[in-house]
């Protein structure tokens, strides 16, 4: 635990470090627009919803963030039960809470209540797994093996919101503690089907089989199998996946001819994709500072 515990930290203080891209993926916003346009009957939030995906200045998204999330507390009060609310909810507070707040007290604040807006669409979509935070990881796979297609846009929430609280907390054992659960979520949902969010479920796989090295008992390959099939899914237009290859993989396994082949092509790839445009950016900016890093590290 020790180990895992260094190594998380080590990622999480960089400012383009562990989950801060892939935290940020575009069904964050997707699913949780989609919620409030059905909610409120308008084509305000669709229409928003490009407007930010197609941005491309990530310092206007981060000012712009806190007033949509008002808005999402306030339709969270008037609909408590709604799983599809709660869940969009919980996805944007993590994206903004892992990937936008600098401030380490804040970035706990608004993960927490991710976490909390995750776990209470969880369990309206699936009432066995109402208080499965406190169970044990035997307990918490039997709850969550009960979820099915009908609920995995609350199981994504959860999970996500789960790894933003984690990352928000790496010098906290007990919340470090959960990261194996959080894995079980994400596999369960390539079992019943994540949607739209098959891509980012095979990233989020790769950056937790990456956590520790092959002799510390993590799964390098097996997370290289994970990153390869999150770019094919997104045909390569999805840089993140890119980056995320690259620091997580490459790194850890001292590939230097993969980390900056994978780096090289997200410097290279045009960052103007329908729905990605945001997130290449800030891959491409990422990519950069690895490259610039990379003498020092290998």
């Amino acid at each position: 635990m020790h180990d895992l515990m260094g190594l998380l930290k080590a990622r999480a203080s960089h400012s383009a470090g562990f989950l801060l891209s892939v935290i940020i993926s575009c069904s964050v916003f997707v699913s949780g627009c989609s919620a409030i346009a059905s909610s409120a009957g308008s084509s305000l939030a669709g229409n928003l919803t490009t407007a930010m995906l197609d941005q491309e200045d990530p310092e206007l998204i981060r000012e712009a963030i806190p007033a949509y999330l008002l808005m999402l507390d306030s339709f969270v009060v008037g609909n408590p039960e709604s799983e599809a609310m709660l869940a969009a909810s919980a996805q944007l507070y993590a994206a903004y809470g892992a990937a936008f707040v600098e401030d380490p007290d804040r970035a706990k604040i608004l993960t927490a209540r991710a976490r909390d807006y995750g776990t209470r669409s969880l369990c309206a979509a699936e009432k066995a797994t109402c208080g499965i935070n406190e169970l044990n990881f035997e307990e918490f796979g039997e709850v969550v093996q009960k979820v099915d297609g009908n609920g995995s846009n609350a199981l994504y929430s959860y999970a996500l919101s789960s790894l933003a609280y984690i990352r928000a907390n790496s010098g906290d054992y007990v919340a470090l503690a959960d990261l194996p659960k959080v894995q079980l979520a994400l596999e369960h949902l390539l079992d019943i089907g994540a949607g739209g969010n098959e891509a980012d479920v095979y990233m989020y796989l790769g950056i937790l089989s990456t956590l520790r090295p092959a002799a510390l008992g993590g799964q390098p390959e097996k997370g290289r199998e994970y990153f390869e099939r999150a770019i094919e899914l997104s045909d390569g237009q999805n840089l993140a996946a890119k980056v995320e290859f690259a620091r997580s993989y490459a790194r850890l396994v001292y590939d230097r001819e993969l980390h900056d082949k994978l780096l090289n092509e997200v410097m290279a790839s045009p960052v103007k994709v329908p729905g990605l445009t945001l997130f290449n950016v800030i891959a491409r900016d990422e990519a950069e500072q690895l490259l610039a890093s990379a003498d020092d590290y290998f």
